[in-house]
């Protein structure tokens, strides 16, 4: 369990700080900030889910989204207790350090701070931030986890 605790710890203040970072850098840039051909750093308030989806409720919205994404850190956090795996621990703590991270978002400014923009010939990616990272990080760690066991486990069934 302290795998995975220590990882949310890390995801929550590497997102938080790079929040602030970005932040402090706009007070005396534009947004978008050219960085590379097909990346820039911009200032992007969500207000809904990924991709902005439901991003009309209000602060209702932010407080009914903030209440769900806890009740989904309890249950990480339930799995995390028993879970055996080093690498799923870590993984669960990145889930659970980026839900917490954009947590703290809605519950301070009413919206998640996004700042990573990815481009590609006037096609943009949809702003995201290092909470967001790690969260689909952990859940890809998850996925090919469980599939690789899924394979062990059906392998050993057939040598029986």
């Amino acid at each position: 369990m302290i795998i995975g605790l220590s990882m949310a710890f890390l995801a929550f203040v590497v997102d938080q700080f790079s929040k602030w970072q970005t932040a402090v850098f706009f007070v005396n840039e534009e947004s978008p900030k050219a960085i590379t051909s097909f990346f820039n750093l911009v200032e992007a308030w969500n207000t809904g889910v990924s991709f902005s989806l439901f991003d009309d409720g209000g602060v209702w919205g932010a407080v009914a989204l903030s209440i769900f994404a806890l009740l989904v850190v309890v249950f990480l956090l339930s799995w995390l207790r028993h879970e055996t795996s080093p690498l799923v621990q870590a993984a669960l703590g990145l889930i659970i350090g980026g839900a917490l991270g954009n947590v703290v978002d809605r519950l301070r400014f009413g919206a998640v701070y996004d700042f990573l923009d990815f481009h590609y010939r006037g096609w943009h990616w949809p702003a995201f931030n290092a909470a967001d990272s790690f969260i689909c990080i952990g859940a890809f760690l998850i996925i090919v986890h469980s599939l690789v066991n899924h394979k062990k486990s059906s392998l050993k069934e057939i040598v029986k």
